[in-house]
């Protein structure tokens, strides 16, 4: 696990080692450049597999062609040996290589031969062309944008800051987008022309001219003539396969763990010596570590454990916010870092659970379809009306229901978090730009599978959006933050595969989200662990917010110079009173405002 930065144009010696400085953390092992006619680029190594040997960045055999990779090739064995038969020969035993031979002998098609995550950025000296590519679900990170004639790419947007031709501002339009999603959207990002290359997508940049493919798509065709046996059998061999394969490494890998059934999963699967878990000290609800602890001396493996205090919570919160590059309102992601940093003291490599929920159809609001589904069969002008009457009473969750069926899927429905519509948004914002509204961002993926039905419809929403936004950001940044590497086992185009042609009756039904695979996890771990409700990671904001002390933290920030610049303070003020008052539960959505304030000022105040 890596990170690495490039530019073209002229080379700039120390231009390309401070950029390469911004990103220490994603390599604390090692640092090594490439300057060439036309390019540079700079590498940043945390030693994973051929420590001694696996140097980037890599040269083929007569040096017309440089690579910069960043993630691991699971099944780089195979793919090496083939390459060798082919006559391609190899300088070093690292997994990365084969990327550079790969495209050599295949051109883009290596990514079609490839298991694992990835991001790189290969440089063709002879046709002077630059190709690069992100993995099939994000898991790793791209980033490029095009200034003053230079073209900048690389992991991380803070690496861009240091090149004299990278102009800091702030895309407001980001901004409307994120105050509806909790995170950035689609390929833009809160810089001004600096972009994120979609998932499974490969570009090549040539004379000034970016071209871009997608050469990947999750597909999803159930097949409804096998048991539900068959599915549990399936998912155990499968898992398990991969589970192997992301355990590849030439240091101690580890593994998170936490009370729920995708984290556990893996933990007694992977046969690793290690567990870590974090919690808080605000009741059983929000603390796991006494089911950690409990589910590792059934293994057994040791278990390590921290709880966060409320002062470590919010006083990192604005470098965390810093490593985030954009910013991101998941309170979860806080407690990530710190279960990062607790793994960093004890390995380089641990595995999570992150990807089962999309895959598997595990979250809650997958239920919703199936709830009270004779309520759909009433004309959609007729349930309309009942929603904007429903609308207009104190929210209760009946009522919620009729709003929300008021709407169709594709209106209510834009992923795991929906904190302000377009109306709220521009009632918050003081200079409101009319960017569209959030149902148009889904509603490319919405017409990819508008001939299934609504749960995989959600699904696949989330694996293009949700997923890539907001759980693959925060676990790539918050592992990298601490220099550790974190592999997705759930996460690999065998189980995508495998779970597309499980029907949907065996994902989500009315007994349990993730059905199917819950069963197979049942073959590792009591039912205490493997039939548990879904809850995400719980934090205390909702509780802390009512604290006179962090609800007057939250409140100096939304009278602020730059809360005013951006909001109607008023809005902001009279949300965070109701909540504190307990009219109204508004965490998360003031959350959402605080994050955009705190990253704001780490970008464009302090630093």
């Amino acid at each position: 696990m890596c990170g690495f930065v490039g530019f073209t144009g002229d080379p700039d010696q120390g231009v390309l080692r401070s950029m390469t400085t911004a990103i220490a953390h994603r390599g604390p092992d090692d640092a090594d450049y490439y300057e060439s006619p036309g390019i540079s680029l700079g590498f940043r190594r945390l030693s994973i597999i051929d420590l001694e040997g696996g140097r980037q960045p890599l040269l083929n055999e007569d040096e017309s062609k440089a690579l910069v990779f960043n993630g691991e090739i699971y099944n780089y064995r195979d793919i090496r040996r083939q390459l060798i038969e082919a006559g391609h020969k190899f300088r070093t035993e690292a997994d990365s290589e084969v990327i550079l031979h790969g495209y050599e002998e295949y051109g883009p098609g290596i990514l079609d031969r490839v298991r694992g995550m990835f991001a790189f950025a290969l440089w063709d000296r002879e046709r002077g062309e630059l190709f690069g590519a992100r993995d099939f679900f994000g898991i790793k990170p791209l980033y490029y944008a095009k200034m003053g004639g230079t073209f900048m790419f690389g992991s991380e947007i803070k690496s861009f800051l240091p090149h004299p031709a990278f102009k800091k501002e702030l895309n407001r339009r980001a901004l409307e987008s994120y105050l509806s999603f909790q995170y950035s959207p689609g390929p833009e990002t809160f810089f001004e022309n600096v972009y994120k290359l979609p998932p499974a997508h490969y570009f090549t940049y040539r004379d000034g001219k970016m071209n871009i493919t997608r050469y990947w798509l999750p597909e999803f065709h159930a097949e409804e003539d096998k048991s539900l046996d068959y599915w549990v059998d399936e998912i155990e061999r499968v898992f398990d396969d991969s589970v192997q394969a992301h355990k590849v490494s030439d240091v101690e890998v580890g593994s998170f763990l936490s009370s729920g059934v995708d984290s556990s999963y893996v933990a007694c699967s992977a046969n690793v010596d290690k567990t870590f878990t974090v919690g808080f000290d605000n009741g059983e609800k929000y603390n796991e570590t006494s089911y950690a602890k409990e589910l590792s001396e059934l293994i057994p493996v040791k278990n390590i454990s921290k709880v966060i205090s409320p002062q470590e919570f919010w006083g990192n919160f604005p470098k965390i916010q810093y490593h985030m590059d954009e910013p991101l309102a998941d309170p979860s992601a806080v407690a990530l870092y710190f279960v990062c940093n607790t793994a960093s003291k004890h390995v380089k490599v641990v595995l999570s659970g992150e990807g089962a929920d999309e895959i598997f159809g595990g979250y809650n609001i997958y239920k919703e379809p199936l709830e009270w589904a004779w309520y759909d069969n009433i004309p959609m002008p007729i349930r309309r009306l009942i929603g904007k009457a429903a609308g207009l009473l104190p929210a209760h969750r009946g009522l919620n229901f009729l709003v929300r069926r008021g709407k169709t899927l594709e209106e209510r429905f834009i992923g795991n978090a929906y904190m302000f519509t377009e109306k709220e948004r521009r009632e918050i914002l003081k200079s409101p730009l009319g960017v569209p509204d959030p149902s148009e961002l889904v509603k490319p993926y919405y017409d990819m599978v508008k001939d299934k039905d609504p749960v995989t419809r959600m699904q696949f929403v989330d694996l293009n959006m949700w997923m890539v936004g907001d759980i693959l950001l925060k676990a790539d940044k918050m592992s990298m933050a601490n220099s550790l590497e974190l592999r997705v086992p759930f996460l690999d185009k065998e189980i995508m595969k495998l779970a597309g042609r499980i029907p949907t009756k065996y994902r989500v039904n009315s007994e349990n989200t993730k059905f199917a695979m819950r069963r197979a996890a049942l073959r590792r771990m009591p039912e205490k662990w493997a039939k548990k409700k879904k809850l995400g990671f719980p934090v205390p904001i909702r509780v802390w917010l009512k604290e006179d002390e962090y609800y007057n933290r939250v409140k100096r920030e939304f009278t602020g110079e730059t809360a005013r610049e951006f909001f109607n303070t008023d809005k902001l003020l009279a949300l965070l009173d109701e909540h504190k008052a307990g009219k109204k539960d508004n965490s998360r959505r003031v959350w959402t405002v605080y994050t955009f304030l705190v990253w704001y000022k780490e970008f464009f105040i302090n630093r």
